[in-house]
C-alpha cells in the first residue's frame, strides 16, 4: 500500500517498537509486526495486533506496572 503520511513510499512487512504511556505506566513492546513505509518509516498495525497490544496495556495498567519492556508475542 502507499504510505498515507509521505505519499511516496510503499509499505513492506517488518517489525517496530511500540511505546505506550498512561499515567505512571510505561509499556514498551519490541518486535511488533507491522507494515512499514520504506521511505519515511511510518508503521501500520493490523486490527488483531492493535487489539492484542491494547489488551496487554490494559493488563499492565491494572497490575500497577510502572515500566515494563516486553517482546511482542503474537496470539
Amino acid at each position: 500500500m502507499n504510505c498515507l503520511i509521505c505519499k511516496v513510499g510503499e509499505t513492506q512487512p517488518g517489525t517496530v517498537t511500540v511505546t505506550l504511556e498512561r499515567g505512571a505506566t510505561t509499556l514498551v513492546l519490541k518486535s511488533v509486526p507491522a507494515q512499514v513505509c520504506n521511505n519515511c518509516g511510518e508503521a501500520y498495525l493490523d486490527e488483531s495486533t492493535t487489539t492484542q497490544i491494547m489488551d496487554t496495556a490494559a493488563a499492565a495498567l491494572d497490575a500497577g506496572v510502572q515500566v515494563e519492556i516486553r517482546t511482542f508475542q503474537a496470539a
